[in-house]
């Protein structure tokens, strides 16, 4: 898989950064290994040691999970560029908080490619201090863009907040994040890994709101069984396009067979190809039947948007749909 179309030297200055926060934030703290959380970021406030963000990146134990990231993705050769770069840096507990099993799927060598696809997301070409970002798209080094937005309250990036802003080093600025940033493309690459559909979902960081909702409705045993089954799997992005408080309610343990009907729409039984579809109504597990419509600008099914389709399972077929699917009466 290739990075991005950006010169070889953009990514460098973009890698440069990944490694540049990871290393050397870490020196402030290495005589505070008991350190918490507040107190690792306010010694990162105050490098122990100036040059570039490489030279500055010595060994704040906050990012070695991000450093382990980098070496595993052979980007550490890379990181001496010139620069200068921004880098959104996520913390050990960011990394922690994805979906149980992701950070060892990314860091597995076959997948060294999707690694470095997720870690450049996180790096931006120039030197872009917290007083100069503005709400808007802003084009990682990746290639595709983050959101960021600016509040009286504080900076996000995408979902992430800036819980520290504009530790400087002489090629460039490093803001710390709560959040490992996820490239809005990431089916594009798909995991080397095989498995149930339940297995296949939680490997990948994009479904983690639906693996969330698959274990709050009891139904990981089911879809794990032998099936077949053709799941139409909502990504994060589809769930938080829903009103405000819906997937909250659903969540909730006493609405726990709404949230395992919502679900159920999503499945059909059988193993459905995209190119066994056909134009018309598909009946669900849930009972009510789906419209699923194919022409030649792609598949919808309902009002949702087939985005990537056929991601196998040994139990069934995976496709990935860009709304939730919420059954009529709802």
């Amino acid at each position: 898989m290739k990075l991005t179309s950006l010169s070889k030297t953009a990514r460098t200055i973009g890698l440069a950064a990944m490694l540049s926060m990871t290393v050397g934030l870490a020196a402030q703290a290495k005589d505070c290994p008991n350190a918490s959380k507040a107190e690792t970021l306010a010694l990162a406030a105050k490098p122990a040691q100036s040059g570039t963000v490489v030279d500055v990146a010595a060994g704040n134990p906050a990012f070695s999970t991000l450093v382990t990231a980098v070496k595993a993705a052979g980007l550490a050769e890379t990181l001496s560029s010139k620069g200068p770069f921004t880098v959104f840096a996520p913390t050990n507990e960011a990394f922690a908080a994805l979906p149980k099993g992701t950070l060892e799927t990314l860091l597995k060598p076959e997948n060294r490619d999707l690694l470095r696809k997720v870690l450049t997301y996180h790096v931006v070409s120039g030197d872009v201090m917290s007083k100069d970002l503005r709400s808007g798209k802003v084009t990682t080094v990746a290639g595709s863009a983050v959101s960021v937005n600016v509040q009286n309250r504080g900076i996000m990036i995408n979902n992430a907040n800036v819980v520290k802003a504009d530790i400087g080093a002489n090629n460039g600025v490093v803001h710390v994040i709560d959040r490992v940033l996820l490239p809005p493309d990431l089916m594009a690459t798909k995991p080397t890994q095989s498995g149930t559909i339940v297995d296949i979902a939680v490997s990948n960081p994009n479904f983690s709101t639906l693996v969330t909702a698959v274990k709050a409705a009891g139904l990981v045993d089911t879809l794990s069984s032998k099936g077949p089954f053709t799941l139409f799997a909502p990504t994060n992005k589809a769930f938080a396009a829903l009103p405000k408080g819906t997937l909250e309610k659903l969540l909730k343990p006493e609405n726990r067979d709404l949230l395992r009907k919502v679900l159920t729409y999503h499945v059909v039984s059988g193993d459905v190809m995209s190119k066994d579809l056909r134009s018309g109504r598909v009946a669900t597990v849930a009972g009510s039947p789906v419209a699923v419509k194919v022409n030649k600008h792609g598949i919808t099914v309902n009002n949702s948007r087939v985005v990537k389709a056929d991601i196998d399972a040994t139990n069934g077929v995976i496709h990935v749909i860009d709304r939730v699917l919420l059954p009529p009466g709802l």
